[in-house]
């Protein structure tokens, strides 16, 4: 199970850090939905060359290949709950880096999630 915990911590680490060097980078191009077609290509382009959203598409690449290895030798309903993980840690990182406001209601869920990832995690027998 530590072996688990370690991996799943660090993947959604990545998985966060990617997220968020996403976030980041797309408001950068701008509003996708207020584009024209034309619009839509010239921001793909910007989006290949956006140091922000090639390092975040890196970062989901690292977090995919250690969630495959978690699923080689952990249970779908261990492993599964453990990748909730993200929303705490997306919770937190919004607020310092891309300036997001997480209301009272948002943590109180956010502790929601972290009770039912212990609660499976202790369930699981080791």
């Amino acid at each position: 199970m530590l072996k688990t915990v370690v991996v799943m911590l660090l993947a959604v680490s990545a998985g966060t850090v990617g997220d968020l060097l996403l976030t980041k980078g797309m408001k950068e191009l701008g509003d996708l939905s207020a584009m024209n077609l034309r619009g839509m290509l010239s921001a793909a382009y910007q989006a290949l060359s956006n140091p922000k959203l090639v390092l975040g598409t890196a970062m989901l690449a690292i977090f995919f290949f250690l969630w495959l290895a978690v699923l080689s030798w952990e249970d779908l309903t261990v492993a599964l709950p453990m990748q909730a993980l993200n929303y705490v840690l997306v919770a937190f990182l919004s607020q310092y880096f891309l300036g997001e406001i997480v209301t009272p209601m948002r943590w109180a869920g956010t502790v929601l999630v972290c009770v039912g990832v212990i609660l499976i995690t202790k369930s699981s027998g080791g």
